[in-house]
């Protein structure tokens, strides 16, 4: 078979031949373990609630056989002659596809981990910190992929090129240093966390509820309804106040009587107070006491704790206690102060 001694592009057709023999099955292989592999996996997950069967299941399922395959050719490559810059080329793109076909299995593990956080957080708190993790991670992992890919590529200095987007670097930070403030001010606000998705914040002048924290802005949805966008860095630079985390919430009121008040009843009012408030399941009393002599009312200040932080549970509780002390100060006859004036007549 003289044919076989022919030559093609510098080497044998058995050569060629031989090339072909080992990539055909390498490709076969490759495609018949994926196939065969998640088909397992995925039995595996539907039969058990094991989150690791799931896990290499959808790992797998990312995988591309395009760049299995450009694997495949580069093995079967290594039996001919080629030139040396053809053999460095084959040599940085089959190296290049590894690379990115790990890069997409770590991509999907870090949306499974997403996947999984937002499952046990139930879509509320922390999902959109670990939404900015997510992009940081992703962001390191391609750009160390695409920097060790092009560290094998014939002819280039990373090395200089590092260099190079460093003072390149400099010049885009000044350029657009606002911008980097509020993705750096993103960055301390996922790890540092002072609210999160769902908490009622007040922001100076502004408060809402948080609806979504982005790279650059954080989004409040508003009491009145409208949506409120804050640049990440006025937020970290503002003294926030964040009432969902609140335990208990404190409350103090001012009341005030007559002067013409006698002493007796004047002397019951702090107990009155307290056993009107006791009587709320969410209030815990903690004092009632005559402050001060006031311009028009003898005045009685009260504190007291509601034991959750829920403003509308505030508001009834509240009105019960305002309603019950109108009711018993009508029962002993105690007046309450008004603004008004007096005057006296002399007969002279």
């Amino acid at each position: 078979m003289a044919f076989l001694q022919w030559t093609v592009l510098g080497n044998t057709v058995q050569t060629w031949a031989c090339a072909l023999l080992i990539t055909i099955p390498i490709l076969v292989l490759f495609w018949a373990a994926q196939r065969v592999l998640l088909r397992r996996f995925r039995r595996h997950a539907l039969a058990t609630k094991s989150a690791v069967d799931d896990v290499i299941s959808g790992v797998l399922a990312r995988t591309r056989f395009w760049l299995l395959a450009v694997l495949a050719v580069y093995a079967g490559s290594l039996v001919l002659t080629l030139p040396p810059e053809v053999a460095a080329w084959s040599g940085a793109l089959a190296l290049a596809g590894l690379l990115a076909q790990l890069a997409i299995w770590a991509d999907a593990l870090i949306d499974h981990w997403l996947a999984c956080y937002q499952k046990q957080h139930g879509g509320g708190e922390g999902v959109g910190t670990m939404r900015v993790v997510g992009f940081f991670a992703r962001l390191a992992l391609y750009s160390l992929v695409a920097l060790l890919a092009l560290d094998n590529l014939p002819n280039v200095q990373v090395t200089s090129l590092i260099a190079s987007l460093g003072v390149g670097g400099i010049a885009v930070a000044l350029a657009v240093q606002n911008i980097l403030a509020d993705l750096l001010a993103s960055l301390s606000i996922a790890f540092d966390r002072p609210f999160v998705i769902g908490d009622a914040i007040v922001v100076g002048d502004y408060s809402g509820t948080v609806e979504q924290i982005g790279l650059k802005t954080t989004r409040l949805r508003s009491l009145s309804g409208e949506q409120l966008i804050i640049s990440n860095n006025d937020l970290l630079s503002s003294r926030i106040r964040n009432y969902r985390r609140m335990q208990e919430r404190r409350i103090a009121f001012t009341i005030g009587v007559t002067y013409e008040t006698p002493y007796d009843k004047l002397e019951r009012i702090p107990a009155l107070i307290r056993e009107i408030i006791e009587a709320q399941p969410l209030a815990r009393f903690d004092r009632a006491h005559f402050q001060a002599y006031g311009d028009l009312a003898l005045l009685f200040e009260t504190v007291y704790y509601m034991r959750t932080p829920d403003y509308a549970a505030y508001m009834d509780t509240q009105q019960a206690i305002n309603l019950a002390i109108f009711r018993r100060f009508a029962e002993e006859g105690i007046a309450f102060a008004r603004p008004a004036q007096m005057l006296y007549v002399s007969k002279n």
